[in-house]
């Protein structure tokens, strides 16, 4: 067993052994100069050329300078005791695009040289250097570069050396310069989208909706570290404003996000930031091309300003408010805030230093700020499902005290029902066996002859029919409605006739062949009462020889009932408003019950009752 742990111990070694005792090939570098290219971007023959350290920028030494520039690194190859072995070549940034020559072969070029130029600025590049192409001695590096000013035109720095560290080398930049950007900008388009969505089905929730229009100005705005063209726009000075711009929106969502989220209410101040956001954006959208670079250094210094001290602010409202979550946003803002603040010196060269911090931090900082809103939304998830319960604890509580209410109004009714029962008896019992009996005793009253026995018995039969009718009526609703007028006012028209006969009463019954909407059965019910009523009343105080019954049918969904004698009349108003007249209250009652309406007039001579109903057609 032992040897086998040795075994695999000595092949799990084995390649460092390999890779130790390899021969390294190195590349000394002898000198670096630069020089403008000619007018066709061609390589210059005589120069003149400027010694330069790399990285190189030349907008200090060419101002407002766009076109190309030509590299020339002069390097020997070092090889320990003559042995063979080939060297590597890095290349951190070219700004903005460029082409690279070991000796006169060229080994790799920038798709676009002319705008919209390739944008090789944050793109590292490793190659290694095929011995054919090395000379003995002095090499010659040529690097060309075509840049636009005001965008630090220039090379980063190159390194020529071993294929091993060098590989290493390009490695750790291609996960500064590319991989953390690149994970950046997937962390924030997921989160921003996450809290895009959650502000769209809670759209009370402006926290999530002004984080996700933060993180959209912050996508595109990262974006321009990683794309290799101007597209969409049709040259690099065009790309440069919009990114600026997006920076801009960006820290303007970022301290509305900040505000909202810390609940500060800030209106002037708001304000102001929208005027100052606009102003900016009008500049960089605006200004004359000579004027870019200044303009767009401008705009940066404003919004960094703003963005540190929205980030200064914010934990001493933390402090105020002693609430965790702005407790954590707080810590991740003063983070960003030092991280922020020492690129921003390093890409002014206030400072010398050759690490950005903001590619590590900003991920945390997003994952950070993303867990605060976890822990917001959390706690807005606890106070709902607490609101919840309560609800349900009122609801329930409310419930039961319907059921009581429900309860009591129930027993409430059942009294109103049998009163409501009581009077439509009394009602029924005044407008039919009252009509009667008021007839009978006219009869008799006016009468000479004794009442015989088969009179009396047949008014007493009269009675009991009427009494009957009366007791049904009570189920009202399913009465057969009679097949036309005069079917239906025909047993009213017998009754009434002989008394009318006998008293010496003229009475006239217009009444159509068929109805054209027909009534429902209380609504004949309720016109049957009015006329014995009415009928009745003219018998027992109108003292009227002339009696007018008319029923019309204008149109197809209006039925109207008048009733008219030339009577002594009476006091429509006084009768009214004595209320002693149960007679009176009732037909109005009845009528009102239908959907009718009844009109009473009344003067020496002539009384008029005329009642309207509004009819339902018949359902098919």
């Amino acid at each position: 067993m032992r040897w086998l742990a040795v075994l695999w111990l000595a092949f799990w070694l084995a390649p460092a052994w390999a890779q130790q005792a390899e021969p390294v090939c190195t590349a000394q570098v002898l000198s670096l100069h630069v020089a403008k290219g000619d007018a066709d971007g061609a390589r210059p023959q005589a120069g003149p050329w400027q010694a330069v350290t790399l990285p190189d920028d030349w907008s200090a030494r060419w101002p407002g300078y766009d076109g190309t520039a030509w590299y020339r690194i002069d390097w020997r190859k070092d090889c320990p005791e003559g042995r063979a072995g080939q060297v590597a070549l890095v290349l951190e940034s070219v700004v903005m695009a460029g082409e690279v020559y070991v000796n006169d072969e060229r080994i790799w070029r920038d798709r676009h040289l002319t705008e919209p130029l390739s944008r090789s600025w944050n793109m590292p590049r490793y190659w290694l250097i095929p011995d054919s192409l090395v000379r003995d001695g002095v090499n010659t590096l040529w690097v060309r570069v075509v840049g636009v000013a005001g965008q630090s035109p220039g090379l980063g720095p190159v390194y020529l050396g071993d294929p091993l560290s060098s590989l290493q080398r390009y490695e750790n930049l291609w996960w500064s310069h590319r991989t953390l950007f690149t994970l950046n900008l997937i962390v924030s388009a997921v989160l921003g989208g996450l809290c895009f969505c959650i502000w769209l089905m809670r759209r009370e929730q402006r926290t999530y909706g002004w984080y996700a229009l933060m993180a959209l100005f912050w996508v595109l705005f990262i974006a321009n570290v990683l794309v290799v063209t101007p597209w969409p726009f049709a040259d690099s000075a065009t790309s440069a404003r919009a990114n600026i711009m997006a920076l801009v929106l960006y820290v303007a969502c970022f301290c509305i996000f900040t505000w909202r989220f810390g609940e500060q209410c800030l209106p002037r101040t708001e304000k102001a930031l929208w005027v100052l956001t606009a102003a900016l954006l009008a500049l960089i959208a605006f200004v004359p091309r000579p004027y870019q670079a200044d303009a767009q250094l401008a705009a940066v210094l404003v919004v960094s300003a703003i963005f540190f001290a929205n980030c200064l602010q914010f934990p001493f409202h933390a402090w105020r408010t002693r609430r965790p979550e702005h407790g954590m946003l707080a810590a991740c803002l003063l983070v960003f805030f030092a991280a922020s603040a020492h690129d921003l010196l390093r890409i002014l060269k206030l400072i010398d230093s050759d690490s950005s911090y903001t590619p590590f931090t900003s991920v945390v900082v997003t994952l950070c700020m993303s867990a605060v809103l976890g822990l917001r939304h959390a706690h807005s998830v606890r106070r709902i499902e607490s609101f919840n319960q309560e609800l349900a604890d009122g609801i329930e509580q409310a419930r039961t005290e319907l059921a009581t209410t429900l309860e009591r109004e129930h027993t409430l009714a059942l009294a109103n029902a049998r009163l409501q029962d009581r009077l439509q008896i009394a009602h029924d019992l005044h407008d039919g066996l009252g009509g009667s009996l008021v007839r009978m005793m006219a009869m008799v009253e006016q009468d000479n002859v004794p009442v015989q026995r088969p009179q009396f018995l047949s008014m007493l039969k009269l009675l009991r029919d009427d009494l009957r009718q009366t007791i049904d009526s009570g189920s009202s609703a399913g009465i057969k409605v009679p097949a036309s007028p005069r079917e239906w006012i025909a047993p009213l028209r017998h009754r009434f006739m002989q008394l009318f006969d006998e008293l010496d009463i003229h009475a006239a019954w217009r009444f159509p062949e068929q109805w054209r909407t027909p009534p429902s059965a209380l609504q004949c019910l309720a016109l049957t009462r009015l006329v014995e009523e009415s009928l009745v009343n003219v018998l027992k105080h109108s003292r009227a020889r002339r009696v007018e019954l008319e029923l019309r049918q204008p149109e197809p969904g209006l039925l109207e009932l008048s009733i008219e004698d030339n009577g002594v009349g009476f006091d429509v108003a006084a009768v009214l408003r004595a209320g002693v007249s149960v007679g009176m209250r009732s037909m109005h009652t009845r009528i009102a019950r239908v959907g009718g309406k009844l009109d009473v007039a009344s003067r020496p001579g002539q009384t008029v009752l005329a009642a309207r109903l509004e009819l339902r057609p018949p359902q098919g």
